[in-house]
């Protein structure tokens, strides 16, 4: 008499290999980034201290919260959008800030610190191999960094809002009118497109910068900022153009124009003859996303072109540069 088996029938070998390879692969970045966070500190730290030192500002102009509020309650809703939301607009202009300058800075010393101390002698023991470790290096300020800083801002801006709406209700003013024009949660999605845009326009000067770092013995900033320069001087003592530092100029300053697009609100006068206001400014313009004239710019595509082959070239070095 024969028995069934109530076991299961084993999957085929070749997609047991195939998945422990997914899974194998996933840890192995998993841990390469836990391992760039808890060497790198500032990553969030920076951030972080931009977040307080916002927040200790904001907390002094409470005192004049309620007076504010009261004053603005008769104005037109275009003006009271711009009164409100001007705090959480620069503190998500500081935070943003911050979290792209210690990106760069991150990638200066990122593929250099590690020849420089030989931990590279350790890592390069390990079965990980240089593409992975460039590519998990690249993805800090392209991913890591720009979820950081949406994480951050949000909980500031949300923290300033309850604060905000406490000190009203204390005072008896009306708190409604704060809730009403406060960018915390309707803005979120905008922030979230705004970082990643940027971190995609500032791809190929992140992973110039990892390239720099790859190969350069010492002095790494000055590697990184030299040679563009030099470039812009000669050109314009040979030339009498300025087509490379136009172009420097482009990348570094004009991501937030390739983004979106800024219409002029309906109904709004001059600023007058002082010249416009920061909150004539915030009243006026408004930022609409526009991804489809992101992915359809022609510079965002030369610019990943060219980031993939500074991170080819900086595999290179890694694989071949000897520690300092």
């Amino acid at each position: 008499m024969s028995t069934r088996s109530n076991t299961l029938p084993e999957p085929p070998l070749g997609d047991q290999a195939a998945e422990h390879a997914a899974v194998s692969a996933t840890r192995v970045v998993y841990w390469l980034l836990r391992r760039e966070l808890w060497e790198n500190r500032s990553l969030y730290i920076a951030p972080l201290i931009a977040a307080g030192v916002a927040l200790f500002g904001f907390s002094v102009s409470l005192l004049w919260l309620p007076a504010s509020v009261r004053k603005i309650a008769a104005v037109d809703p275009a003006r009271q959008h711009a009164l409100l939301t001007h705090p959480y607009d620069f503190t998500a202009i500081l935070i943003i800030f911050i979290t792209v300058i210690v990106g760069w800075f991150y990638c200066l010393e990122a593929l250099h610190g590690e020849r420089r101390d030989r931990s590279i002698l350790f890592w390069k023991s390990l079965p990980v191999s240089d593409l992975t470790t460039v590519l998990t290096k690249a993805s800090i300020p392209l991913v890591v960094l720009p979820l950081l800083a949406v994480i951050i801002v949000f909980a500031t801006q949300l923290v300033m809002l309850v604060l905000s709406t406490l000190v009203l209700l204390s005072s008896g003013a009306n708190a409604g009118i704060l809730w009403t024009q406060a960018p915390v949660f309707k803005d979120l999605p905008v922030l979230f497109y705004g970082l990643a845009t940027l971190a995609l326009w500032y791809a190929p000067i992140y992973a110039w910068l990892l390239l720099v770092s790859a190969w350069a013995q010492r002095a790494v900033f000055l590697w990184a900022v030299l040679p563009p320069l030099l470039i812009c001087v000669v050109e314009r003592i040979a030339f009498h153009t300025w087509y490379f530092g136009s172009l420097l100029k482009v990348r570094l300053f004009e991501g937030f124009s390739q983004a979106f697009v800024v219409k002029a609100a309906a109904g709004n006068g001059g600023a007058g003859a002082a010249g416009p206001s920061t909150e004539h400014l915030a009243q006026v313009f408004n930022p609409v996303p526009d991804p489809a004239k992101f992915l359809s710019s022609p510079d965002v595509w030369i610019g990943m072109g060219v980031a993939a082959a500074f991170l080819a070239l900086a595999t290179w070095l890694r694989r071949r540069r000897e520690p300092i």
